[in-house]
Order: structure tokens, then sequence, then C-alpha cells
């Protein structure tokens, strides 16, 4: 039982270590792309791999339509991801920054927190989709 539990440990910090997410309410007809990276996410659950340094001021985000046409625009707050001076050997030095909100409103034209009541539909059509 001991060694079950010294080893829970470490892997639940390697599992954190290694994604940041947040949930994301966006227009209709629209996808997120998050930091010029090669794939846009829906509306819902993002997961994703930690930001460098360049991401201490916000991570650039864009909210593109069908014709991948840029509709809005701008950074999302951050935060520094406490995990990252844990996760060996260089995480403190590479991926330190994550998404700054548990929940981001991009439905308007700039980037707001999610009402509770936004959240939980977010949550709710999440579980649908399972």
């Amino acid at each position: 039982m001991k060694t079950r539990s010294s080893l829970l440990f470490p892997l639940t910090l390697a599992l954190a270590g290694c994604s940041t997410g947040a949930w994301f309410k966006l227009p209709d007809e629209t996808r997120l792309v998050v930091s010029e990276r090669p794939t846009s996410f829906d509306e819902g659950l993002v997961r994703s791999r930690p930001f460098s340094w360049g991401a201490a001021g916000g991570i650039p985000y864009r909210v593109v339509d069908q014709q991948s046409e840029t509709v809005s625009s701008g950074k999302l707050r951050s935060r520094f991801r406490v995990a990252s001076i844990f996760w060996p050997p260089v995480g403190i030095a590479y991926w330190p920054m994550g998404f700054g909100q548990r929940c981001y409103d991009l439905t308007g034209s700039e980037p707001l927190t999610c009402t509770h009541e936004d959240f939980r539909q977010l949550q709710m059509k999440e579980r649908m989709r399972r």
C-alpha cells in the first residue's frame, strides 16, 4: 500500500505537469485557435500543452469562422503553473504558463470570465458529447 501511494503522487504530478486546460464559450459557427498552434477547438473544454514564458503577458488567440477568417483576436489571461517547478528537468524553463481563468467568454469584443450559468451549460454539453 505504501509503495502504491508513493508511486501515485509522482504519476499525478506528471499528468498535471504536461497540460493546461480551460473552458471556452464561443460565438456560433466559430472555432478557437490558441497561440497559433496547428489545431483549432470547438466550444467547451480545451486541453493544451502548457505555454512558454512568452505567454506571461497573455496567451494569443483567434476566433475563426468556417472559412478560417478571423472574427476576433487578442490575448487571454495567463498564470504561472506551480506544477512546472516540479516537472523535471526543465518544466520551469519551457512550460511555466497556463490558462489564467477556468472559463473564458469570447462572444464579445474582449475576453471575459463566463457566468456560472454559462460554465454549467458548457459542462453539460461536454458530458452529452461523451
